[in-house]
């Protein structure tokens, strides 16, 4: 085999090349060598000499370079390139193995480089073909595989996905509301998910089963569960998660079943589960490792446990204090009764802190328009409403803790106040000083302590506006319970002039002006203290009363429409509406509306003594006697409801029935005559002559000048044939000529004195002068049956029995 010598190196010595010419290299048998053709270098990709290459400079020049690249073996651009190194070398030379050398040209094809092999490099690029690194000449790819839709794999894909969303629409079926939707989309989750697991099971491993899905599809199962209040299977689902111990974390799932247990109030169990899912974290989750701690000192509170209680809500405060474990360390020290801990506790519970921005934040400190507007987005954004929220639930458990206090922490209440508000102002809840001065003005009047509330109340009227406004309020209200009216405007007025805006303030203004019967005027503060506070109640309650004091009902029926809209189930605002309709002439929607009156308050007689008379009204006496009765069973002492059932007896020929009605009305009015002749005539028209003729005897004894109970001892004594007839007739004679002389001198006083006419109270046996000596009652119109009783009575040969007083 022919030998090649090395080229020269470019930095060596001719000792070394004489040395290289007397080595001799074994030939290479094997001629079709696998490594031959990595050492040629082809001249095209040499960039050093293109500024000679010719025809390079005229493909920049034209478009003469959008043709396709040249594809000769050797370019004629490496002609003049010179032979400087072994890589630059274009003889073919060979290696000390007898091969061909890196960049060597053997059979007109250039061995590559090795080391500097191009991208996209293949051995046809330079037997002919173009440059391609992008493997574009090969066409486009061919189409992806179709999938097989019945491959147990694709089945089981489609599966999982199907119960995520199973789960993902029972999570969102329970934020809108919808518990039972996504109680019912969580059950069908499972049931599919153990059909998933089945095929699963079928195909691979059971170590391929995705736990994560089983584990997310009983959780959400469980929490369905007990938002249903499902309790028991709401457990027993977490107790299939918490006892697989293949599911990680799941020990912290013991919260959940303390807090079931808190809910079903078995205390001690939940306790005993919280206390295991608090081994089961770890301490650096801090925040709940605290909740946890709150909730057990929650339920020992709840078993009585105050001690273990105190010790949880301190652990507590020492690690992360917070507002409820605060209060909650002030309410148990307040049920064990120690004073010292109850102020000690309360001065932790105002070094709470907020963590929330000054209100100055909020206000703008120059004139920028951008900075304004920034200030004007925030001002009321979720985090601001978020800070607002903190903050009043901090007053509230702070105001709240101190009225508990107060009373029991020094030897009287007002000491107390006084030690809290001490506190108070020295905290960052300056403001809540004044409030607390307020609120033991309003404990001295749950005391029944009208001059020190005033007194103390008055101590406001040389501080800020706010807090003059809400003691003038007060004030206000103070002295129009006692009917001084003067003082209640006095200090209304002084309310409104301290805080224009404030809607209690108006409201008490409109009040006094009420009192003094200026409706309108009336209705204008109210209607200003709804556009200052839409949501004041009272002065929408106040301005329907006015309207219909001013007899425009369309308009207080709209009023009582919205208040009822806000306050479901107040009972005076159902009433009113009732009122309403029946004012307009409309029974059946007063009907409607007082049956909503009475499934609010079941027990109230007035309400059902008013649907008893409507229905009386519409002829309906079956439904009027059933609400009578009720009320009469409810309030037995309502004169108009014993009338009205003693009537009906009688209307209905049950007199014996009428009786007991008749009995207790002459129980509850001794003086009226009216009563005892109701239960004689009772007894009369029952056939019970004897009781009847007692019944009268006992009357005159009681009223000896009454003419109708004469009038019939006399026809029952001629019936009866007693000896008595001749005294009773001559009595009834006497009275009645007495009755005409009476007669005769008021008509000829009348006549003399041609003044008023005026009637004279007579006493209980003078029923034509009668007055009911508890006042003035209601006119009502007469029922059908009280006028077919007095016809019938009174036409029996004019001896009827006294039934109403004409």
């Amino acid at each position: 085999m022919e030998l090649f010598l090395l080229g020269f190196p470019q930095s060596g010595t001719w000792k070394e090349v004489q040395m290289m010419e007397n080595v001799r290299l074994t030939p290479e048998t094997d001629e079709d060598d696998l490594y031959s053709g990595y050492n040629d270098y082809n001249p095209t990709y040499d960039t050093k000499e293109l500024e000679n290459d010719t025809a390079f400079q005229q493909a920049v020049r034209t478009s003469h370079g959008r043709r396709p690249p040249i594809t000769a073996k050797i370019p004629s651009t490496a002609v003049t390139r010179p032979v400087a190194t072994g890589y630059g070398s274009k003889t073919s030379l060979a290696s000390s193995m007898g091969r061909p050398m890196t960049g060597a040209i053997q059979d007109g094809v250039t061995r590559p480089l090795t080391a500097v092999r191009a991208a996209g490099f293949t051995k046809a690029a330079f037997r002919g073909s173009a440059f391609d690194p992008l493997g574009q000449s090969r066409g486009p790819a061919p189409p992806l595989e179709t999938k097989n839709e019945d491959s147990p794999e694709e089945k089981i894909r489609q599966l999982e996905k199907k119960v995520n969303e199973l789960v993902e629409e029972s999570c969102i079926a329970n934020s809108c509301g919808d518990l039972k939707l996504a109680l019912e989309k969580a059950k069908d989750a499972g049931r599919m998910e153990r059909v998933l697991v089945r095929q699963r099971e079928q195909v691979t491993t059971p170590e391929n089963i995705n736990l994560d899905l089983t584990y997310s599809v009983l959780f959400n199962l469980a929490s369905q569960y007990s938002a249903n209040d499902m309790y028991a299977e709401a457990l027993n689902t977490y107790q299939v998660i918490v006892k697989n111990k293949i599911f990680s974390n799941a020990g912290r799932l013991k919260v959940n079943m303390g807090n079931i247990y808190l809910k079903q109030r078995n205390y001690s169990k939940a306790i005993k589960f919280y206390r295991m899912a608090l081994d089961q974290i770890p301490s650096i989750h801090k925040e709940m490792r605290i909740k946890i701690m709150r909730n057990i000192g929650v339920a020992f509170i709840k078993t009585g446990q105050y001690s273990d209680a105190i010790n949880s809500f301190e652990h507590i405060m020492s690690m992360a204090p917070n507002l409820k474990a605060g209060f909650n360390l002030t309410l148990s020290y307040f049920a064990v009764g120690d004073r010292e801990k109850m102020k000690k506790a309360f001065q932790k519970l105002i070094a709470v802190p907020l963590e929330i921005d000054d209100d100055d934040k909020y206000i703008s400190p120059s004139d920028d328009t951008h900075t304004n507007l920034v200030i004007e987005a925030i001002k009321n954004d979720h985090l601001r409403q978020m800070e607002r929220e903190r903050k009043a639930m901090a007053e509230k458990y702070i105001m709240t803790a101190a009225k508990l206090i107060a009373p029991v922490i020094e030897s009287s209440f007002a000491v107390g106040y006084d030690w809290c508000v001490e506190v108070v102002k020295a905290s960052q809840y300056v403001e809540l000083a004044n409030d607390l001065e307020i609120n033991k003005a309003i404990t001295y009047l749950r005391q029944k302590d009208f001059n020190e509330a005033v007194e103390t109340l008055k101590m406001f009227e040389k501080k800020d506006s706010r807090v003059k406004s809400a003691a003038a309020t007060n004030l206000s209200s103070l002295y129009y319970l006692k009917n001084e009216f003067a003082q209640a405007s006095s200090y209304a007025d002084l309310a409104v002039n301290s805080d224009r805006y404030n809607p209690s303030a108006l409201t008490n203004k409109g009040n006094t002006v009420f009192a003094n019967g200026d409706y309108e005027k009336a209705a204008e503060f109210y209607k200003e203290a709804l556009r200052n506070d839409s949501s004041c109640t009272e002065a929408l309650y106040n301005i329907g009363l006015t309207y219909k004091k001013l007899n425009r009902l369309d308009e207080a029926l709209d009023c009582f429409l919205k208040l009822h809209a806000i306050l479901r189930n107040s009972a005076q605002v159902l009433y009113q509406i009732a009122n309403i309709y029946e004012l307009m002439e409309d029974p059946n929607q007063a009907i409607e509306w007082l049956m909503q009156l009475i499934s609010v308050v079941p027990t109230d007689s007035r309400a059902l003594s008013k649907l008893g008379e409507l229905y009386d009204s519409e002829g309906d006496k079956s439904q009027a006697f059933q609400y009578y009765y009720e009320s009469y069973r409810y309030f037995p002492s309502n004169i108009d409801v014993i009338e009205w059932l003693g009537a009906y007896y009688i209307d209905t020929q049950f007199c014996e029935k009428a009786i007991q009605y008749f009995e207790r009305a002459s129980l509850i009015q001794p003086t009226q005559v009216k009563w005892k002749l109701m239960v004689a005539s009772c007894f009369r028209r029952s056939g019970n002559y004897q009781k009847a003729l007692d019944t009268y005897k006992d009357i005159h004894r009681k009223f000896p000048e009454n003419v109708e109970c004469l009038r019939f001892l006399v026809r029952l004594c001629t019936d009866i044939g007693l000896k008595e007839v001749q005294e009773y007739a001559t009595k009834l004679k006497r009275l009645e000529k007495m009755k005409e002389i009476r007669e005769q001198r008021i008509k000829s006083g009348r006549d003399g004195s041609g003044g008023s006419r005026s009637k004279r109270e007579g006493s209980a046996g003078h029923d034509a002068s009668y007055v009911d000596p508890l006042g003035p009652q209601t006119e009502r119109p007469k029922t059908a049956a009280k006028k077919r009783a007095e016809e019938e009575d009174f036409a029996d040969e004019d001896l009827g029995d006294y039934l109403l007083p004409e």
